[in-house]
Formats: structure tokens, sequence, C-alpha cells
């Protein structure tokens, strides 16, 4: 009796571990589980806010920019043609219109907050005054192509190209670089992407540059040129392998040459925001 006693409680008791087993695995089974839904909803919250970070591709359509020109009774009227691109994104459009403007102003020695349509009647009425002095004059002539150089993520290189006749100065293939970040919206300046701690090196690459561009200049153009070049507000682009900038001839100093100043990858990474490096190369 006792035996069969002692048996009966073994039993009970084999019952309540194996109870107790049963729940922890269940327990543990759906611990786990739940890890595995957090983990998954985790990686999809992560792939959503990564995808929101990547803009997309800018959908680029190149037309001619829409602008009215006074009405015309002379023989020798203005010339102008004007090529823009128009994107699904409506500040990029905006941006690339005050790009444009910036552009014609420069032709005449302005540099104002002008609309596109303003800056090309500020255009229209140089040349009418270049006219009114003497009846032999001929009308500016002032043609523009504007396209995407690059796209690096959120950073845009827009480049400006500009051929004129005005008065008895001819241009040919002249340049404009503008940099964007379309994620602030923005118009970016050099010095918006270099860290503040690597400005004075950046002046030291830029000056060992500008003094070899300076010997190959002539004895008068060396006398004109400024002892430094100032570089914050410059043009400045992006490549394959880092950043530079372009200054076009006579913008310097006059009777200047063009100068290109390229950074190797070794000094873009040195200078360079890391946030802006990782995204733009």
């Amino acid at each position: 009796m006792k035996m069969e006693m002692n048996n009966s409680k073994f039993i009970a008791t084999f019952f309540k571990v194996c109870l107790f087993s049963l729940c922890v695995s269940s327990l543990v089974a759906c611990d786990s589980k739940n890890k595995e839904q957090h983990d998954a909803s985790s990686n999809i919250d992560s792939e959503k806010q990564q995808q929101t970070e990547i803009l997309p591709f800018l959908n680029i359509q190149e037309q001619p920019a829409k602008y009215a020109l006074p009405f015309c009774e002379k023989k020798n009227c203005i010339e102008m043609d004007i090529q823009t691109i128009q994107t699904q994104d409506a500040w990029m459009n905006q941006w690339i219109a005050e790009s444009q403007s910036h552009v014609i102003q420069n032709q005449i020695g302005l540099n104002q907050a002008m609309t596109l349509q303003q800056a090309i009647n500020a255009y229209v009425k140089k040349s009418d005054a270049w006219q009114a002095e003497f009846k032999t004059n001929h009308a500016y002539e002032l043609h523009l192509n504007t396209r995407i150089a690059s796209q690096r993520n959120q950073y845009v290189l827009l480049q400006v190209i500009v051929n004129s006749k005005q008065q008895s100065i001819t241009v040919k293939d002249r340049g404009y670089f503008f940099v964007a970040d379309r994620k602030l919206q923005k118009k970016l300046s050099l010095l918006d992407v270099i860290q503040n701690n690597q400005q004075n090196a950046l002046n030291e690459m830029i000056q060992v540059k500008y003094t070899e561009w300076q010997a190959d200049q002539s004895s008068d153009v060396q006398k004109a040129a400024p002892k430094k070049l100032y570089w914050g507000q410059s043009d400045w682009f992006f490549d394959g392998e880092g950043v530079g900038l372009h200054y076009r001839a006579n913008e310097i100093v006059k009777d200047g040459t063009q100068l290109d100043i390229y950074l190797t990858k070794e000094q873009t990474a040195q200078v360079l925001r890391p946030e802006v490096l990782e995204k733009m190369f």
C-alpha cells in the first residue's frame, strides 16, 4: 500500500514537471515568434526609412525656356535662344530658372535677385542702349544651354553653357556650375560641404594650384592678379574622382586664362563633411 502511494506521488510529480516543461517550451516558442515578428517589422521600417532617404532619379525633359521678348520693328533685333530642362521636382525647376537668371545677369555685370524674365528684360534693355549709341551697332546675341551634369543621391550638379555676342566681344562655350541639395532644397556653396576644421587645409591646396596658374600667365596678368585666390563663393563641381573649382577666363583678373582646380580622392575625403562624402561619392 505504501509502495502504491509512493508511485501515485511520483506519477503526479512527473505530470506536474511535464506540464511545467510544456508551458515553458510554449512561452519560449511564443517569445521567439514575437522576437522574429519584431525583427521583421524593424527590418521593414529600416528599409522604408532608407527608401525615403533615396530620392527618385530626376525625370529630365529638355525644352525651350518660357519667356517673352519685346516686339521689334528694327531690322537688327536681339537674338536669344534659351534651352532649359524641366523635372518632376518643382523646387528644382525654380532653382534652375534662378541659376539661368544669374548667368544672364553675369553677362551684363548684374547680380540681383531676379526672375528669369526680369533678367531677360535687363539684358534686352542693355542691348537697346548699345544700339541707341550708334546706328551701326548690332543687337546682342545670347544662347544658353542647360543640363544636369551629375546626380548623386540628393546632390545635383547643374551646368549652363553660354554663347554670346555683345558689342565687340564674342563668347564661346562659357561654363557655369551650380550644386544643389534636393533633400534640403538648398543651393550649396563649397563652404556648405567642407568640414569647418578643414577650411585652412583646403585653402592651402587651392593656393598651391593658384600659384602654379599664376606662373603660366603673362607678366602683366601676374602683376594685376590678387596675391591670394578667394574661393568661398566660386563655382564648384563634383565628378567621379572628387570636387573641384572653376574660374572662367577673365574672372580672376582681366586677360587671365581659365582656371580649373581638381582635388584628388584623398584630398576630397580629407576636407569634405563625412555625411556629404558618403552620399556624393
